[in-house]
């Protein structure tokens, strides 16, 4: 079971997804979402900083602001924060005290992105979500970046944590029925991406969430931001 679900045997529902991304060039969105969607959206995980006890997001073009570096499309948090220290441990206390959670997409935000979604398929009842679980069984979706369970269900469970109390993971892939769109949060980024029609990413872009346009062949990963540079983690 992942999030009160079972755990799909048939995996037939995703041979078109892993089609599409088992043709496309490593680190890139397309090995991600697949290429042949109209758009692509990159939806920043946001930092957090700590106000009593509340938990306040802190967007991404903050901290640049605050570092002095450049806020852009395809901007990787060491880059903005100038160091690889604030990728572990550290933190900047003035603006952030966590940073973005790499490979999780937090649960208001997928609350969220799931409302732009919505209005974007046919089949909000009926989606598929795919999950980086190592304790349950079940057969797995091989992927490039990991092996997933898959179980199905509305697009509320794009909120859901598919791990084992007191650990949270959101869902690593999902998409609807229909194949309107398709989400991944690989489990190493800080950020999720979309595939879909023109007007999700219109969507997104106008939401209160932190979205940049993306392209398929854009680069992903730390390396990917040559506007702040850091030299290579030792």
């Amino acid at each position: 079971m992942l999030a009160g679900r079972p755990v799909e045997t048939d995996l037939s529902a995703a041979a078109w997804l892993v089609e599409a991304l088992a043709s496309a060039a490593r680190g890139t969105v397309a090995a991600l979402v697949p290429a042949g969607f109209p758009a692509h959206a990159r939806v920043l995980h946001p930092a957090v900083r700590y106000d009593g006890d509340d938990d306040v997001d802190v967007r991404w073009d903050e901290v640049a602001a605050y570092n002095g570096t450049r806020a852009h499309r395809l901007m990787q948090w060491p880059g903005i924060t100038g160091s690889w220290d604030y990728v572990g441990e550290e933190d900047q206390p003035d603006v952030w005290n966590d940073t973005p959670a790499p490979g999780h997409l937090p649960a208001h935000v997928a609350v969220e992105l799931a409302g732009v979604l919505t209005a974007a398929t046919t089949t909000p009842d009926r989606c598929w979500f795919g999950a980086c679980d190592e304790t349950a069984a079940g057969p797995r979706l091989t992927l490039p970046s990991c092996e997933l369970l898959l179980v199905s269900g509305p697009i509320t469970l794009a909120a859901a944590n598919m791990a084992a109390e007191p650990q949270e993971q959101s869902p690593a892939l999902w998409w609807p029925a229909d194949r309107a769109w398709c989400v991944a949060t690989d489990p190493e980024l800080m950020s999720t991406y979309v595939a879909g029609p023109v007007e999700v990413v219109d969507a997104l872009l106008a939401s209160r969430l932190e979205v940049h346009p993306a392209r398929a062949d854009d680069p992903v990963g730390y390396a990917a931001d040559a506007v702040n540079p850091v030299a290579p983690r030792s």
